[in-house]
């Protein structure tokens, strides 16, 4: 699971960090409220993890923001303040939950885990685009066509269910990257190509009507051919 944390406080934020990695979470960091949000805005998030007091860009216009744009994301708000008006107008504008430090860390995985769940929910069990398609929980990508299926490792399945969810758009090397590795990923663009070379290989074994293009200089989408 991808987490962006929006927090100015770089001890907390860096040992919060830290924890979240032991438990498999990867975890980008922004410091300031305009860094986090162009960080939101990219939608790659499963979680967002917002501080309400930052520098430059307090959190609710943060939230604001990424509701206006459209970002679904889950949000749960950090702050030091108990006043019930901050909860009030933090739901309004959007908020999925609500955390006042201090807390335990245990808390804020299970309300984590609760997010998860929820959205999982409200989003589709299955993932098409053509004919192919891939069902939730399961590794395997399916044809309609031909009635076959194969197994996709780890990449291949983040990458396969990226282009899935996003249709016929083109999707930039550089969203790839953020999304599958990380913002702080030393990856290459070489890395990207051979993922989608093997994704094609199987498209082809598979005897789709779906095939990876790649737009010059843009990207990769899905065609349906």
């Amino acid at each position: 699971m991808r987490l962006l944390l929006i927090e100015d406080e770089e001890g907390f934020a860096k040992a919060l960090q830290a924890s979240l990695k032991t438990r498999h979470y990867i975890t980008d960091w922004a410091d300031n409220g305009r860094d986090g949000l162009e960080h939101g805005l990219s939608n790659v998030y499963d979680v967002i993890i917002l501080d309400i007091m930052l520098p430059e860009m307090d959190g609710l216009t943060v939230l604001r923001k990424l509701r206006e744009n459209e970002i679904k994301t889950p949000v749960l708000l950090l702050t030091a303040k108990s006043e019930l008006d901050d909860k009030v107008t933090g739901f309004d504008m959007g908020a999925d939950d609500y955390l006042t430090k201090p807390f335990y860390h245990e808390e804020l995985y299970a309300r984590l885990r609760a997010l998860t769940r929820r959205q999982q929910t409200t989003e589709p069990q299955t993932t098409a685009y053509g004919d192919i398609y891939m069902k939730q929980g399961s590794n395997e990508l399916y044809c309609h066509t031909s009635g076959t299926s194969l197994p996709l490792n780890g990449k291949e399945y983040q990458l396969m269910e990226y282009l899935l969810l996003n249709g016929g758009q083109i999707i930039s090397r550089e969203q790839i990257i953020e999304k599958i590795w990380g913002y702080d990923s030393d990856t290459e663009y070489n890395n990207v190509e051979v993922y989608i070379s093997f994704l094609r290989k199987k498209l082809q074994f598979l005897k789709t009507n779906v095939s990876i293009q790649t737009i010059r200089k843009l990207g990769y989408k899905l065609t349906n051919n």
